[in-house]
Parts: structure tokens; sequence; C-alpha cells
């Protein structure tokens, strides 16, 4: 693609090898391969790869098809890994390269980039994920730009750069194109990418869920055999395609005549359902790799789940996945379902054939996904895929999300959940999935394992809470059940009806204690029981009984009629004032409950939002079966509120990532001189400096030796001032006694630094010196910090603030990055947010200057992975804005980051 050779690597900045930037990725077509930096000794197999490229590719390549190959491949292979670098894509066994990209420095703050794909991966998206890998390298070595000169002809790599995401400029130069771009993975970029991503893993899943071939290997007639039970399964289920069973023992399970080797099996094989010992699995899978199957079920156990010997089980059966391209469920699952009638698959050995419905399920527990896939029949909820992922060696719950995503057969989602591999990943595909289609899920493990280590207020209030969880599925729309009973009653409500657009909730009911109790519910769950318009009242006045309460709830009577239930409901959903309504019947001895629940159904019909029954008996009427409906109010109230949750979250605006102006250059200064010292809190300056940086708004400062000079500081400052201790390890302040504020006066002053220096030589702290600040404001006081979670990576924790921090226990959380919209909501979901907002007449808080620094909190988290935690506590908030009275952070070396995205970091 490139008529220029690298320059030659700087010997000085050579490189060890860098091995956490391996990756097995994606392509198109749903199968992987190995993307990995180049070795010097890879010069024979560049050879090989170069020497097998057709005359057009070379030609596009080096323009010229009679490049010196022999010297291309030297130069290819002779990287240092900063200012010049080069990834290759090959064979799962690493013997073949497919693909070559590289950068190599201009001598500035540029590269130039260049590709070559061999025709057995042209048009998988190969060539699209380098270039994003390639960037991210460059961008840790200071390159900021990529330049590439492309033929005119070569319409392929145009197209590459083009639909790439990055904000590409072209020009034209004589006899070719001149194309350059940030290496900065923009929001576009990470768009396309992320498309791209979604792409590849929903045909993943597609060969999993829609194959045209199924063997069952370890198929028996034996009774309780788990692969007689698959194979049972499969038959019953009408598969559509072929059917084959494998059995070391030969014979006819089913009718069917056993191969007795996956290579024996007739013709191509799509997908096979493993159910053999764990210690016989891993020559099945080579087997099914000769054979060129496409995908695994593994439903035997003994692999990760079991200990070391599992693991490395594991590890080395995915390893053969790899190398043949063929995706795995599993191992230790239940196994698939697709009930689409032209797929007709039941790869389970579960006992329940689930009916053909809109609701798609992902268990992470096999057994779980028995009983759960058996009470979803029961609740009438029909299923259109069914995905049991055991230990998620390869495909995870963000593959199937990709999967569902675009399956036209799935309008509902539902996930059992008990850990994520990559929750940052999780966050942007169920965001992007969650605009479209409701994802439920229930979380196992809310109890914490073990309290993480934390010196921060911030860090504390993180530490062994579900809050993290609850602060993911809030940024990516995912509904969060509490218990799998209120799952299926979300999953029903929402399989039925669209969601609610807003909170507000109309009730209508025939028994008045029925309806004040689910408005005490609605209410509970964040409804907003409205009052009834005065026209609305008025026209139901006209039509119901004399005595018929018709404001909100609207009580019918006991005697209310078939038709008067369609009035109320009519009239109601008609006015605009509400947003859905529940309708609640209690069946007296003077009405049919078969005729209210046919107008019940009815005006359910007609109405332009959703509508919920309860039929508070032991079994609903028939009619009614097809709303959601429920025999207790606070049943559907608790469905509904989380329903309108979702709603109001998918109508909301989409947030964006703003632009801010920081110094990256400087902090990152500040930081590397605090890491030299060794990992550790930064010294009070060192952290204000910090937060400067990004541009949080603190009081006026200086950092001085003993009270008089304090003193003299103040008598400059000509104001009162706030005095702080400084000592090695000191981290909470008041704990010690090294906080005095409002002080004014020289003797004042010197006789407070003196008392402090006591107190804190008492806890066993000796002080260096003092930090003298202007005095803040009177305000609101929050904390506002972030700690790198070792699983979810940065959160941003907004809190009530000072010194009761811990013992108010008010946190809101986001996951980084924020977008503004995530700063916007993450203040009001505290619940002393009405301090903030004028509460009993005060002055209404610069809440805008919160969300600011949350966003630079964030900003900071993002650019800078060696900080640990940080806060500011208290931010002092008033009218004016948002000051950063006290702040303190922690750093430690980052662990490289494996870039994404990848199966590896795949959740």
């Amino acid at each position: 693609m490139s008529k220029a050779s690298p320059v030659q690597p700087g010997k000085e900045r050579a490189r060890a090898y860098p091995a956490h930037r391996e990756a097995d990725v994606v392509l198109r077509s749903g199968a992987s391969i190995r993307l990995r930096p180049i070795r010097s000794e890879d010069e024979a197999g560049m050879l090989a790869f170069l020497s097998g490229l057709s005359v057009e590719a070379r030609a596009f390549r080096f323009f010229t098809a009679g490049a010196d190959l022999r010297a291309a491949a030297r130069w290819a292979t002779d990287v240092d890994y900063a200012d010049s670098y080069g990834i290759v894509a090959v064979t799962g066994d690493g013997a073949t390269i497919l693909a070559h990209g590289m950068y190599a420095r201009d001598g500035g703050d540029g590269a130039e980039v260049a590709f070559a794909v061999a025709g057995a991966l042209q048009g998988e998206g190969i060539a699209t994920t380098m270039l994003a890998h390639l960037a991210q390298a460059a961008r840790a070595e200071g390159i900021e730009r990529f330049v590439a000169d492309v033929l005119p002809e070569n319409h392929r790599m145009v197209g590459v750069f083009r639909e790439s995401g990055f904000e590409v400029t072209v020009s034209a130069e004589p006899g070719a194109l001149i194309f350059s771009m940030p290496t900065e993975l923009e929001a576009g970029a990470q768009r396309r990418y992320d498309e791209r991503d979604a792409e590849a893993a929903a045909a993943a899943v597609a060969r999993v869920l829609r194959p045209r071939s199924v063997a069952v290997v370890g198929a028996s007639a034996r009774a309780g055999s788990v692969g007689g039970a698959i194979l049972r399964n499969v038959l019953a289920a009408g598969f559509t395609g072929e059917v084959h069973a494998v059995s070391t023992r030969g014979g006819a399970p089913e009718g069917i005549t056993a191969q007795r080797s996956v290579r024996d099996v007739p013709g191509e094989l799509d997908l096979a359902v493993i159910a053999v010992p764990a210690d016989a699995v891993l020559g099945v899978a080579r087997d099914c790799a000769a054979k060129g199957v496409r995908a695994l079920v593994v439903v035997s156990a003994g692999f990760g789940e079991t200990g070391a010997e599992g693991r490395g089980r594991q590890r080395e059966l995915l390893s053969v996945c790899r190398a043949a391209g063929m995706r795995l469920v599993g191992p230790n699952c239940l196994g698939v379902m697709n009930t689409d009638p032209a797929i007709g698959l039941n790869a389970t050995f579960g006992p329940v054939q689930p009916p053909r419905g809109r609701v798609a399920f992902m268990s992470q527990s096999g057994a779980l996904g028995i009983a759960i896939v058996d009470a979803l029949q029961e609740e009438g909820i029909g299923l259109s895929s069914f995905v049991s992922v055991g230990n998620k060696a390869d495909l995870s719950g963000n593959d199937l999300l990709a999967y569902w995503d675009r399956d036209a057969e799935t309008d509902v989602i539902l996930l059992y959940l008990e850990s994520f591999g990559n929750p940052r990943r999780f966050s942007r595909v169920a965001r992007d999935v969650a605009s479209r289609k409701p994802i439920v899920a229930v979380k196992g493990g809310r109890s914490p394992v073990g309290a993480r280590a934390a010196g921060s207020h911030t860090g504390a209030l993180l530490a062994a809470s579900d809050a993290t969880v609850d602060a993911l599925f809030a940024q990516a729309g995912v509904v969060r059940t509490e218990t799998l009973g209120e799952l299926f009653d979300v999953a029903g409500l929402l399989a039925a009806q669209p969601p609610p657009a807003g909170p507000r909730v109309g009730v209508v009911t025939n028994g008045g204690g029925l309806g004040i109790l689910c408005a005490d519910a609605c209410e509970a769950a964040g409804l907003d029981v409205v009052a009834t318009p005065d026209a609305v009242q008025h026209a139901l006045r006209v039509g119901l009984p004399a005595g018929a309460a018709v404001a909100n709830p609207l009580d019918l009577l006991a005697s209310a009629s078939a038709a008067q239930f369609a009035l109320a409901v009519d009239d109601l959903a008609a006015s605009g004032a509400v947003d859905s309504i529940i309708v609640l019947y209690v069946p007296p001895l003077v009405t049919d409950p078969e005729a209210i629940a046919v107008a019940v159904r009815e005006a359910a019909d007609r109405a332009p939002i959703p509508v919920i029954a309860v039929f508070a008996m032991p079994q609903a009427p028939e009619p009614v079966r097809g709303l959601p409906c429920f025999r207790f109010p606070e049943d559907a109230a608790r469905a509904l509120g989380r329903a309108a949750r979702y709603g109001a979250w998918r109508s909301a605006p989409t947030g964006r990532i703003p632009a801010l102006e920081v110094d990256d250059a400087a902090a990152a200064a500040i930081i590397a001189r605090a890491l030299g010292r060794g990992p550790g809190w930064l010294a009070p300056q060192e952290a204000i400096a910090l937060l400067d940086c990004y541009g949080v708004t603190q009081p006026g400062y200086a950092v001085v030796a003993d009270g008089a000079a304090a003193a003299a500081l103040a008598r400059r400052w000509r104001r009162p001032i706030a005095l702080k201790g400084i000592a090695d390890g000191l981290v909470h302040r008041s704990d010690a006694g090294a906080v005095e504020a409002g002080l004014a006066g020289a003797r004042t002053i010197e006789r407070a630094a003196e008392a402090m220096t006591a107190r804190m030589q008492a806890a066993g702290y000796e002080p260096t010196g003092f930090l003298v600040q202007e005095m803040a404001p009177r305000g609101v006081e929050l904390l506002v910090g972030a700690v790198a979670d070792p699983t979810f990576g940065p959160v941003v924790a907004v809190a009530a603030g000072g010194t009761a921090a811990e013992l108010l226990g008010d946190t809101a959380l986001r996951l980084t990055p924020l977008t503004d919209r995530d700063a916007h909501d993450v203040v009001r979901e505290l619940t002393t947010f009405p301090l903030l907002d004028g509460y009993r007449g005060a002055k209404t808080a610069d809440v805008a200057a919160v969300e600011q620094v949350l966003l630079r909190m964030s900003a900071l988290m993002e650019a800078h992975h060696e900080i640990a935690e940080i806060e500011c506590n208290p931010l002092i908030v008033s009218p004016d804005g948002a000051l950063a009275v006290d702040v303190r952070a922690r750093v430690e070396r980052a662990a490289t980051r494996t870039p994404e995205p990848s199966l590896r970091a795949s959740g």
C-alpha cells in the first residue's frame, strides 16, 4: 500500500516484545484469528507471505510489483516496538502469516502506516482492526498522526480508511492519494470499531444457533446419559438440518447409526455438541478441528470451575478452537436452543421444550437455566432462543447481545449473570442494544467475596458493595431485577407491551382498598400516581355510578360493569395525563370476571399507552392472559416501575463525552515524579496541582513550614484561612486533628499550628509543614472521587460529603468514561440532591459545576491509569460554583491493558 520503506529503528529505543498486545479477534465471518506484534524470527514467514500475494496486491503495497521481497521481509521484522512497530494476523498455530500492518515514525509526532492482506482474509475487516491496534500502540509512543500513501485504484484500502471512523483527510498527489488521520480512537472510530465487532460477534453466534448440521458426541441409548438426552431433544424439537450421532461404542441411539469419530461423519458439519468425560474432550475437539467443524458446544464439566488442572484443560481446549477458527460455547454448560421453526434446535439436556416466543435468554448457570426455562413456560413466556454459557471460555454475553440485537425473532433479552469478563465492553455493547431492545438482568453474587483495601472515603464507600454493578446497568439501560420472580414479571410485561414513556400511572379498580395498596406500591416503585384531569373526571362521572371515585386511583365500586371498566380505561388512556394504566379487579359475586376480562383486554388493545392488569383471583380469565397480568398489585407496580425507568432511559437524549481543555502532559509529569518515589499518596501540593491540570477549581493555597509563615501569609491575603497539617502517610487529616478552619490573627494562627503539631504527634504523625488555604464560601458539601476498580476499571462516585460521608452512605456511581448525560443523571440520584436544588427556600446551587467536576474526574482517570484513587472531599457547592476544598490522590504503576476489542477481553 505504501511506496516508502520504514525508517530504521532507533536501537536506543528498542523494547522487549510487547506480549500484552497479543489478542484474538473476530472476523466478519465469525471465525477468530490471532493478532500479535511481529518478531525478528518472523522474517521467513513474512517472505512467504509477501511471495504469496498476488501481483496486484504487491503493487498496491509497494507501488511496484517488482519490489525486493527479501529486503522487504527483513525491514518489516526489524522493529523496535517504539518508533517502528508491526503487527501480523496469523493462523491459530502461528505458523502462517495472513496479514501484516506496520507504522514507522517520520521523525516527529507522525508516522507512515501500511498494510497488506492475503486473499483469504480480504473483506473480513482485518485491516480495520489492525489499524486500531496500531493506532493504540502509536499513541502510547507519542505518535499523534498516521499518514498513508495509497494508489488511487486500490479501492479496498481507500474504503478501509474512509470507513474506519477515524477523522480522515485526503489529498491528491501525482499517482497517489495521501490519507492523514489522528491516532486517537475518538468516538467515531470507536463506534465503527464496535459496529464491526458486533457484526462479527453475531456471525459467530449464528454458527451455534443456526447450524445446518449437528453432531451429538457422546450420544448413547443408556438411560440417564447426558448425550442421549441431548440427542433425544434435538430430534424431538424437529431440527431441520442433518443430525448425526457420535459414540466410540457405535450402536444406533434413537435409531441413528453412530459414527465412532467426528472425522467419520459424512459431509460438512457445522455444530458439534460434546458430552463426553472431561479428559476425552480435547481429543474430540482436535477431531472437530480436523473435520472443519464451525462451532462447539461443550456441556462436559471438569474444566475451569474445578481448579488448576481444570483451568489448564480449559486453556488447551480454547487453544485448539482458536487454531482451527472454531467458536466455543461452554464448557460446563446446559446447551443451546433456537425455537425458530426454520431451525428447530434444542441441543440441551434439560427436560423442558419451551414454547416459541419473542424472549431470548442467557444463563451463566446450567442448573438455574433449567429452572428458569421451566418457570418461563409456566408463566406463559415463550423463548426465541436460549444459551447456557457455562464457563464462558469463548462466546459470552456480549456476543449473544450482538446476535439478539440483530435477531428478528427476539424482542426482549434476559440475562442471568454471575460475573463479568469485561464490564467496560459490556457497558458499551449493552447500552447500544438497549436503545432498541430491552435487556432484563438478574445478577447473582451480590454479597462481596472480600472488601477492597481502601484509604480514601471513596474507596471505603465502594468497597464491599454491589453499587458498581448497579452503576453499570444504569448507564447501559439494563433493567436489573432483584429476584427471579421479578425477572419473569418484567420480561412478561416488556414482551407484551412497549415500555411506558414516563412514570405517570393511572390506577383503575373496583376495590378501594386494593387501589390504595396499588397506589402505595406505585409510589415505592418510583411511579407517580397523578391526579386525573378535571375534564376527564367530569366525563367519568357521567358514565360511572354515583359514589365512584374519579380522582386517581379510580374506584369504580364493587358492582362496576364491563362497560364501566372499558369507559374508565378509554378515557384515562386518551387523556394524555398518564403514561400507563394498572387495572385491578376483585371478583365480587355480582359481576362476571370473564366479561370484565374481555372489556379490559379490548380497552388495552385500543389504548395508545401500556395497560397491565391485576386480577386478584387464583386463575385469571383467559382473555387477559395476553396482557401482562398479575395476582397482586405490588408485583404489578414493581414490574411497571422498572419498565418505566427503562422507557425514560431509552427516550432521553444520547449522551456524549465532551471535549475538555486539560494539560495532560503536566499531569503525567506530576504522576511520573511521584512514582519515582514509589507507589503511594501524592503530597498535598501535588494532588492540588493534578486537579489544576484538569481545570477543577480550588481555593488559593500555599505550603509553609510553620505557624509564623502561615500567619504572615494570612496577613498578606487579608482574610481568614484554613490550616491543614502535612505528614507522611496522613490521609484523613480530621482523624489526627490536623485541620483548623476560619483562623484569623497572627497569634491565633501560630497557636493553632502549635496545638495541631501536638495533636498530630500524639496520633503518630510528624508534621513536615502546613497547607494554608483561602476559606471557601458556605455551601453544600459533596464528595467527588474515583477508584480504579480491578474488575470494572475506573469508577467515579459522587456522595454526600464531609467527615460523615461513610456514615451517610448516600452515593451514586458511574463507570468511566462519563458522558454529559451520565454526569447529569448521577448527581440527581443522590437522596440529598434536594439540598442542591433549593431545599426549603435555599438558593439553588450550581449543579452544572458539579457535573463539570465529574466529567473532568472521569477524563483524568481515563487518561492516567496510574491513579489508583482520588477524591475531593469536601467539594463545596454554592450558587457561585463548586470548589474542591480538600483533595487526596494515590498512584501506583498501572497494569498494562490489552487492546480492545478482542476475544480475550470479551465478557
